[in-house]
């Protein structure tokens, strides 16, 4: 009775092609919208955690606005080192400086720091080493430059190539020893010209950089992240007279929770909203099925006059709102993978179908199609066999 039923319901379906479309064309919608904008917003949020990722969700990032005429020294790194839930810190300080290329003078980007903020950061390198401790114990001029500069300024396509050779910052030579890894490089933003160099070397190059103003720490595991931020914080009333104004505390794991639930909330008021849209199309489904009810009145006493029970006669008409639903949603379904495809091939973003929301929109449709159905068909059901038999159209 199932099989038939269903042959019935495709046959239904498919007599009167163009009514059939504009009744799922609500379900078509509201597929599309749900699949397409939550999987934009899915897609988009993994790319941003990823971002932050490479850069190290597990660092605390400490900016110094006023030292109170007392500066925070290189030496002090160790005593927040050396803090309970601290597991290593590094002065991050920046400035510019010009590089020669050629006959042309760049402006390349300099981050002074020393060894630990390899692992704070989590900086990868294509080539080479990073700097050490005995680099910024002796002031040496070495550096580790990105991509861009290896091959721009020193004209070395292989990374392996630019290890040892030398470049001039405002004129004085430094020794590369190491190459960062292109997809790293947005680690050090700004110019595209970028060097690490000893925090100490960088003092001597620098007219500015004389003293930390700004460092990077690492906990020393997530689950004590905030009390890393905590000691932290405390160490730094401590030094700076008890003004929490002097100095500002950003946990990057702080940003990346956030930032998940910020998008979290987006993805579910988005789905909400398109959710809207397929309920608007199940009410379309309804009023069609209403209609139908009506137009086979004489062929629903019929079946009833030469025995269809009410159950059977429901199933009918029940099976005709999903294969509706189904069928509207297996459209959306290949639409919104258009789209995303669409959008792929015409930007520089990539986005991606996220499998569970398509999944949730086809157990949706199948929801709407059971919902909007069920009264349609319960009518269809209970009429009277010589009423619709009698029923002139």
């Amino acid at each position: 009775m199932f099989g038939s039923s269903v042959k019935m319901a495709f046959a239904s379906v498919t007599s009167n092609k163009l009514r059939s479309f504009l009744t799922m064309l609500g379900i078509i919608i509201g597929v599309i919208a749900l699949v397409v904008l939550v999987s934009i917003t899915t897609s988009a949020t993994s790319t941003i955690t990823d971002t932050i990722s490479s850069i190290s969700t597990n660092s605390i990032t400490v900016t110094i606005t006023d030292d109170k005429d007392k500066p925070l020294t290189l030496s002090e790194m160790d005593d927040i080192t050396a803090l309970d839930d601290v597991k290593a810190a590094a002065p991050s300080a920046t400035s510019t400086a010009n590089v020669r290329n050629g006959s042309d003078t760049e402006t390349t980007k300099l981050t002074g720091t020393t060894a630990s903020y390899q692992s704070i950061n989590g900086v990868e390198l294509a080539s080479g080493r990073f700097i050490r401790s005995a680099d910024v114990t002796n002031h040496s001029n070495v550096a580790v430059i990105n991509a861009d500069t290896a091959r721009d300024i020193l004209g070395c396509y292989n990374t392996s190539q630019a290890i040892g050779q030398t470049i001039s910052l405002n004129g004085i030579p430094y020794t590369v020893i190491g190459v960062v890894k292109q997809s790293d490089t947005t680690i050090m933003s700004g110019s595209s010209y970028e060097a690490y160099v000893p925090f100490t070397s960088l003092e001597r190059l620098s007219t500015t950089v004389r003293e930390v103003t700004s460092f990077v720490a690492a906990p020393k595991s997530d689950s004590v992240s905030d009390k890393a931020q905590q000691e932290i914080n405390e160490y730094l009333l401590a030094r700076f007279s008890n003004d929490s104004d002097a100095f500002s505390v950003i946990n990057m794991k702080v940003i990346a929770d956030t930032l998940n639930k910020v998008t979290d909330v987006m993805a579910l008021m988005l789905g909400g909203i398109a959710a809207i849209s397929l309920l608007v199309g199940g009410i379309g489904i309804m009023n069609i099925m209403l209609v139908s009810v009506t137009e086979r009145t004489k062929e629903i006493g019929i079946r009833k006059a030469i025995g269809a029970t009410e159950g059977s006669i429901m199933l009918q008409f029940l099976i005709e709102s999903l294969v509706i639903c189904l069928i509207g949603a297996v459209i959306g379904l290949v639409i919104s993978a258009i789209i995303i495809a669409a959008i792929n091939a015409f930007t520089d973003y990539t986005f991606w179908l996220d499998a569970r929301v398509c999944v949730i929109a086809s157990v949706f449709s199948i929801g709407i199609g059971l919902l909007f159905g069920l009264y349609p068909a319960r009518k269809a059901a209970r009429k009277d066999p010589i009423e619709a038999l009698h029923y002139a159209g």
